[in-house]
């Protein structure tokens, strides 16, 4: 059974590699992994998704004024135009996708891909548009992005971040922006993830297990966010692609010799 201490810290891989362009669900497998967590363990996935959730929340609490107040706005269309790939990607493929989460068995070409995409959105041409210069069109590729992320280690964040860049947006409006669309799409994985909660299908967790983790997952999600739209004003995406190519390299090499 999952302890306290091993909560804070999946909440902590969580909380940082949502936002970092590393795959919060490709580490999560890995950290569930290492301290051999049963099925029960999608019951704390759901919890520190919330946790993710609410911090983003909490960084956009003025746009999401705004939209509340301006439900038909510009800013509103763009959100659904970029939600609705990963809706249609979520709904014909979540069976397999959960399949492949259990296994992990392409995690490491996954790292592989999400590190190279980095790497060519990286290397692209600097755009300049910020938000006020998306397109409808720049929203839907954006999202088209977003929806390959479903495969475990592809990162959310990294993918649409590139996708992003290769619209031209500047470094900050697209992390800006591939963290506002982060919303739906983790409110759209957290109604996914509830169902075998509510139906009892898996063992709960000790509240103060899940409350830690949540938590742990909200104050570095915070964290993450506030760190890397700050990070790419000036920053390259390189080191991160380095470091999935590293990860993905070794899980690769664990995998052939039956260590992994």
């Amino acid at each position: 059974m999952l302890n306290e201490v091993q909560a804070i810290i999946l909440g902590l891989i969580q909380g940082l590699t949502e936002f970092l362009p590393i795959s919060s669900t490709g580490h999560l497998y890995l950290g569930r992994h290492l301290f051999n967590l049963d099925e029960a363990g999608i019951y704390l996935d759901t919890m520190l998704h919330i946790g993710t959730l609410l911090a983003l929340l909490v960084v956009y609490k003025n746009e999401l004024g705004h939209l509340i107040k301006k439900p038909f706005s510009k800013l509103t269309a763009l959100l659904i135009v970029g939600t609705i790939p990963a809706v249609v990607a979520g709904l014909l493929l979540n069976d397999w996708f959960d399949e492949l989460s259990k296994t992990g068995v392409t995690i490491g070409w996954e790292f592989l891909a999400t590190g190279f995409i980095l790497w060519m959105a990286d290397n692209s041409r600097r755009g300049t548009k910020t938000l006020d210069g998306i397109t409808i069109q720049d929203a839907f590729i954006i999202g088209s992005f977003q929806a390959f992320s479903i495969m475990p280690a592809l990162s959310r964040s990294g993918l649409t971040i590139a996708a992003g860049l290769l619209c031209k947006l500047d470094r900050a409006t697209a992390a800006y922006f591939s963290f506002l669309l982060s919303i739906p799409a983790i409110s759209g994985g957290i109604v996914f993830q509830l169902k075998p909660v509510i139906t009892g299908a898996i063992e709960p967790l000790p509240f103060s297990t899940l409350f830690l983790g949540t938590l742990s997952s909200a104050f570095f999600g915070y964290l993450a966010v506030m760190w890397m739209i700050n990070f790419l004003k000036k920053r390259s995406l390189k080191i991160f692609s380095i470091y999935v190519w590293t990860l993905g390299g070794l899980i690769l090499i664990l995998q052939y010799t039956g260590k992994f």
